[in-house]
């Protein structure tokens, strides 16, 4: 047995890389489930492929799940990767940029024959592991296809599911690594497969032979450990941000006392909401897989109605489809959540990336003055608050709300901790239950806040005109009087208005309330912004940062905040939204950093382009 030696490490950055139908993102899953379970801080990246049967062994087909695990707060999955595990040529290739120098690679040598460096376009089938290329690098050569079908050799399976199971050749290799058991993931198999023994019985052979390749082989001599990180006390959950956004409304509509009903037509990188929604029939929740995107948003504004918490959620193609009827809601006035889980555009565009490319969509993608409410979530475990907050405002105050979220943030991963019922906040619907004793009932009558009751149908006395026509004030009669409809207007943008009198005011994130520059930020890019400052203010530098969960409307001091700084800056996915939008409510020169290449801020991108005001 080879002598080990025991390196300490307080956060560890993994990049796991291979063909799409190479179990890539079960395997990432299964080591971030683990060591969340241990007790590390996480946070995850998975990478898809845009084509849905990508030519195998190319690197249009390169799936790709970046983890960063550690023992001290994670915000992001990591600039650059400690370790890149490739499955094949196209792999490296894809993503040896993302390695930092000096960085381990674990490189299946099954993927480097002279077929698959063809394929991935290395020149002249030139191996990359045999041509000093990577002398930056550790390079760990595995034949892990090879070590696979050894350990199930007297398998009755054919040679293609044996090769199936070589991702948890390289997971039990890892979890030796950095010191990690194999039990969660046994469990995981177990329950998978548990009509398939053989299936459970090959991978979990798989698995533990990739275990003691590790424990037995001469050429590892260390093993890395990464602590547990000091979380407050509580009920953690490994989560998913479109599971989280779900379990946000469920909660919600519990709390609001009524019935949720979620009208929706499948879209990448949305359709996980609706997976997990209909799960919770058990929490009066109605999923509804609608025919097209058009009976979606329909479905759920007529849900409303009749007195539920209707939300429909898409990707940007699929909101510009629910425009029109985005405007029907505006105009009944009644309460809707749309979920808008952004990725890169235009049109069909970058299916499988992130972007933040629909802001002005959610601001103005709608016919004359019909104002939205927007907020946005910041990360996976932030869509809970969020989604629970949208559905508060919508009910409240009578009105359909964007909730914003993106590919990134959607199918990223982290730690939440589990909230009690008795912790969350009552929501109370203006709904109405019966007439005043002789009076007629005015549907469009508003309370303080601009609000107008909601009738369900069926309660005698109620009855009330319904459709996209103008309103006449007040009797909500049919109207084409010209001073009516102005007033109408007003009166509606008014309403959404005074909900900045409902919201927190804005705080500071990180840094001084005055200073030489202020970072703005909104939505996924919150965790790269929150780590480079942070940075930065240990550092000495005079600068702050301010996330914003409120875009429409901005909280009420957003404005005296700004104006205590020299710069403000503010970095978006988009080719620059919200820093138009600051200009022009502000009247702030502020500098827009934007980035438009389906991938997230790195804290690196942030902190290079924040240190240039200090020259």
């Amino acid at each position: 047995m080879p002598q080990r030696v025991s390196e300490s490490k307080k956060e560890v950055t993994i990049l796991f890389a291979g063909d799409s139908g190479d179990g890539i993102q079960l395997t990432g899953s299964q080591f971030t489930n683990t060591s969340a379970l241990f007790g590390n801080d996480i946070s995850t990246f998975p990478s898809y492929p845009a084509e849905i049967r990508a030519p195998q062994g190319t690197i249009a087909g390169v799936s790709g799940f970046q983890l960063n695990f550690g023992s001290i707060e994670i915000f992001t999955p990591g600039d650059r990767c400690d370790v890149l595990v490739v499955m094949n040529a196209a792999a490296l290739k894809a993503n040896l940029d993302k390695l930092k120098i000096g960085g381990a690679i674990i490189a299946n040598i099954a993927g480097f024959d002279k077929k698959n460096l063809k394929l991935a376009g290395y020149l002249d089938q030139r191996n990359p592991l045999e041509d000093n290329s990577l002398g930056k690098y550790r390079v760990i050569e595995i034949d892990v296809t090879k070590l696979t079908r050894e350990s199930l050799k007297d398998s009755s399976l054919g040679m293609k599911e044996k090769d199936r199971s070589k991702n948890m050749f390289v997971l039990g290799f890892l979890y030796w690594m950095y010191n990690r058991e194999l039990a969660m993931t046994e469990k995981f198999l177990k329950e998978k497969f548990a009509k398939s023994p053989e299936l459970i019985e090959s991978n979990m052979a798989v698995l533990k032979a990739g275990y003691n390749y590790g424990d037995t082989s001469e050429m590892f001599t260390t093993r890395y450990e990464v602590k547990p990180a000091p979380m407050p006390k509580g009920t953690y959950r490994n989560m998913m941000g479109n599971q989280a956004l779900a379990i946000g409304l469920i909660a919600a509509a519990q709390k609001a006392d009524l019935p949720l009903f979620y009208g929706s037509y499948p879209i990448t990188p949305a359709s996980d909401i609706l997976h997990e929604l209909s799960r919770h029939k058990n929490f009066n929740v109605r999923s509804f897989q609608a025919e097209d995107e058009i009976a979606a948003i329909t479905s759920a504004i007529g849900a409303s109605f009749a007195g539920n918490i209707g939300m429909t959620a898409s990707s940007g193609p699929g909101i510009a489809l629910k425009g029109e009827a985005l405007g029907l809601a505006c105009i009944l006035e009644l309460p809707l959540v749309v979920v808008n889980v952004q990725r890169g555009g235009p049109s069909t565009g970058l299916p499988t990336k992130t972007e933040q490319a629909d802001l002005m969509q959610a601001f103005y993608g709608r016919n004359g003055e019909a104002p939205i409410p927007i907020i946005a979530a910041s990360s996976p475990k932030d869509c809970f608050d969020t989604a629970f907050e949208a559905v508060r405002i919508a009910v409240e105050h009578m009105t359909p709300v964007f909730l914003l979220s993106d590919g990134y943030i959607g199918n990223g991963a982290e730690p939440w901790r589990l909230k009690s019922a008795a912790d969350l906040p009552k929501i109370t619907a203006p709904l109405i239950q019966k007439p005043n004793a002789g009076d007629a009932f005015l549907p469009y009558k508003r309370n303080e806040k601009g609000v107008r009751p909601w009738a369900v149908p069926g309660i005698a006395g109620l009855e009330h005109r319904i459709g996209g026509l103008e309103k006449e004030d007040i009797t909500g009669n049919v109207s084409y009087d010209p001073e009516n409809h102005e007033k109408m207007v007003k009166l509606r943008a008014e309403k959404i208005d005074k909900i900045a009198l409902s919201i927190p005011l804005q705080e500071f994130d990180n840094g001084f309330a005055t200073g030489k520059l202020c970072i703005l930020s909104w939505g996924s890019t919150y965790g790269a912004v929150k780590t480079a400052v942070k940075e930065m203010v240990e550092e000495g530098y005079s600068v702050s940062h301010i996330h914003l969960r409120y875009i429409f409307p901005f909280p009420r001091n957003l404005e005296q905040l700004l104006s205590g700084f020299d710069h403000v800056m503010v970095p978006e996915l988009n080719n620059g939204q919200l820093v138009k939008i600051v200009r022009s409510e502000f009247l702030i020169d502020a500098k827009p950093l934007n980035k438009i290449k389906g991938l997230p801020f790195s804290s690196i991108e942030i902190r290079e382009e924040a240190e240039k005001y200090f020259v």
